[in-house]
């Protein structure tokens, strides 16, 4: 993980996954591409990498980065550095 990573991206990350998993045709896609169960993510939730994956997936469809970004009132961009931060890139 990146050192510069802070609690509120861990935070915001956390939100945006939540947010993920609020729409169920967008949470079975997240799991149907990482190949994670739902126990897993359940108790990886907090694992900066994890974090960082969800942002990555959001990122891979523009129209979810977006939306997520909306909601967590954050620019798209910034929910990018967030992601790379927890991925340690």
């Amino acid at each position: 993980m990146d050192p510069t990573v802070r609690d509120e991206d861990i935070a915001t990350a956390l939100s945006a996954l939540v947010w993920t998993l609020s729409d169920e045709s967008r949470a079975t896609r997240l799991l149907s591409l990482t190949g994670l169960d739902a126990d897993e993510l359940r108790g990886r939730a907090g694992d900066p990498v994890l974090l960082g994956a969800v942002i990555a997936f959001l990122g891979g469809h523009e129209p979810d980065l977006t939306g997520c970004a909306e909601a967590l009132d954050l620019p798209p961009g910034a929910l990018v550095a967030i992601g790379e931060r927890l991925s340690g890139g």
